[in-house]
């Protein structure tokens, strides 16, 4: 019995990490894709460090004596906020140093003051979106489904349409969703500059990342109906294969992007199309996510 209770307690610290890094990813991927933020994180003093980290204490402890990033509440607990705080920035810290490596912002040639100015300034909206991953898409399953058995949620699903009309809606939002971060980095020159120092390794695991962290938002954080998801009927509806599908249907929606806005053109080589659009597939694939958890 103590076992499985230590083990249900393990299961429950991991769910919520993974779900802080996931509203982490939702709230902090376009900064990202900034090279202003680069340059400021990469010129700040340290004295400028650490201000910027005692405001985000500061910010993300009152957002989690609000919500937090955990299914269960401690907002009555100062100590406990403060460690989660702790926590979150502690998540913060590691997906943007993570992402700033796998887009080559962060090599073994960056001097460390570089290094630690960038991954302090990028982890900011990464903090403050672990602090708001339950506001940002939160799990409504014991509001709208409790008491119900799960032959009932499955009845309920199935009465909603047909396999094709499900397909439809989860393609439909994916696009959606992609199209709309996309929409605000395509323009930017940061895709060509990310796109010139990627080399094939370095794509393939762009594109592990975005497959994982794309799962990871719609069938593991725990928003938004999770359980439902999972039980939803269609074409593509199986987790494995939903999350290849709507990988690449964001990355139609980051070309379309790049093309619409002149980065690229019909006479560009096809190796350029494909860097290109693996660069902006991250963060089209993470709207595209969030787009499939709003229906």
């Amino acid at each position: 019995m103590a076992i499985k209770r230590q083990k249900d307690v393990w299961t429950n610290e991991i769910n919520d990490i993974i779900r802080g890094a996931c509203g982490g990813f939702l709230f902090g991927i376009p900064l990202l894709y900034t090279m202003e933020v680069w340059w400021i994180g990469s010129l700040a003093k340290p004295q400028l460090m650490m201000m910027a980290i005692a405001l985000m204490f500061i910010v993300v402890y009152l957002l989690n004596q609000i919500e937090g990033f955990r299914k269960r509440r401690y907002s009555w607990l100062a100590h406990q906020a403060a460690m989660d705080t702790v926590e979150a920035i502690a998540i913060g810290l590691a997906c943007s140093t993570f992402v700033l490596l796998l887009l080559r912002e962060l090599t073994p040639e960056t001097s460390l003051k570089e290094s630690l100015g960038k991954i302090i300034f990028e982890s900011v909206p990464f903090a403050i979106g672990v602090a708001l991953a339950n506001q940002l898409l939160g799990d409504t399953r014991n509001s709208n489904a409790e008491g119900q058995d799960p032959d009932q949620a499955n009845r309920i699903t199935n009465n909603k349409g047909d396999e094709l009309n499900a397909t439809f809606a989860d393609l439909s939002a994916t696009l959606i969703g992609a199209t709309v971060i996309a929409f605000n980095i395509a323009p930017t020159d940061e895709i060509a500059m990310l796109a010139a120092a990627a080399s094939p390794p370095w794509e393939l695991a762009m594109i592990a990342t975005s497959l994982l962290i794309s799962y990871g938002i719609v069938f593991q954080a725990g928003f938004s109906d999770q359980q439902k998801r999972r039980q939803q009927k269609g074409i593509f509806q199986r987790p494995s294969s939903e999350t290849i599908m709507s990988y690449l249907v964001s990355l139609l929606a980051g070309a379309f992007m790049l093309w619409f806005f002149q980065k690229l053109t019909f006479s560009d080589p096809w190796t350029m199309w494909l860097d290109h659009t693996l660069m902006l597939g991250l963060p089209a694939t993470i709207g595209g996510a969030a787009g499939r958890l709003a229906i």
